[in-house]
């Protein structure tokens, strides 16, 4: 039997018993949904974790089976019929003799490292000491000071982490419970970035660096401990996302 559909007036028109009886109901019914929802967001949960786990498990088989003697650290005896074609040395250049010499050419505009108005941190130094008389010196009989400055790396930042809550909204017009989307690049109850995908992809496609070294690159530089099997997946969609644009 189809629930009638209630209104102000209809709503209005009630005793106090029957407002009583329908916010009982409600209440019973928002309790049903919200168990059920739960139960939902519970199977939907290990659903992900056993879909990343099978896709990960996929992409090491799928690596594994790439690896030989040219790509890896295995053997040459380990490459058995399938061992990969033979290569030039690499240490041949394929860059002909131009008759110049080495380094700098004649007129070229040279660049050179120079101050910044703005340094990101000022240490200072001061003597402690007069070099005539040994009397002891303080700040303070500071009169001027020269300036030396040195460019280094920032040391890499910890691992930000973003916590993505879809909220759920009970409609006051019908009771129905609706829950917000996840954006469409959250996926999984946790992930990582695109940008840690974009900079495993870079280093490995630009700079020939393999999944297990990458891995090392990650935990010592960021402390973020990666799977090469996981690194080969976020390359790989990172590659098919790059061919489908």
């Amino acid at each position: 039997m189809k629930q009638a559909r209630f209104t102000r007036d209809r709503v209005s028109a009630l005793s106090k018993p029957d407002l009583i009886d329908l916010v009982m109901k409600l209440a019973a019914r928002n309790a049903l949904l919200q168990t059920r929802f739960d139960e939902l967001e519970k199977q939907n949960r290990q659903l992900q974790e056993q879909n990343a786990s099978l896709v990960q498990r996929v992409s090491d088989l799928e690596r594994r089976l790439g690896l030989n003697s040219s790509n890896s650290s295995k053997p040459p005896s380990s490459d058995g019929l399938a061992k990969p074609a033979a290569r030039e040395r690499r240490t041949r250049s394929l860059r002909g003799k131009s008759g110049r010499k080495s380094g700098g050419q004649h007129g070229h505009k040279g660049t050179t490292l120079k101050q910044v108005a703005t340094p990101d941190a000022l240490v200072h130094h001061y003597p402690h000491q007069c070099t005539r008389c040994s009397a002891t010196l303080s700040p303070e009989a500071a009169t001027g000071f020269a300036v030396r400055q040195v460019f280094g790396l920032a040391p890499p930042p910890p691992l930000f982490i973003t916590e993505h809550r879809a909220h759920t909204c009970l409609c006051r017009a019908c009771g129905t419970l609706v829950r917000a989307d996840f954006p469409e690049t959250v996926k999984a109850p946790a992930q990582y970035s695109d940008e840690i995908a974009a900079l495993a992809a870079y280093l490995q496609t630009q700079h020939c660096i393999p999944e297990d070294r990458l891995a090392r690159i990650f935990s010592d530089l960021y402390k973020i401990r990666i799977a090469p099997a996981t690194l080969a997946s976020l390359i790989a969609k990172k590659a098919d996302k790059a061919s489908s644009l």
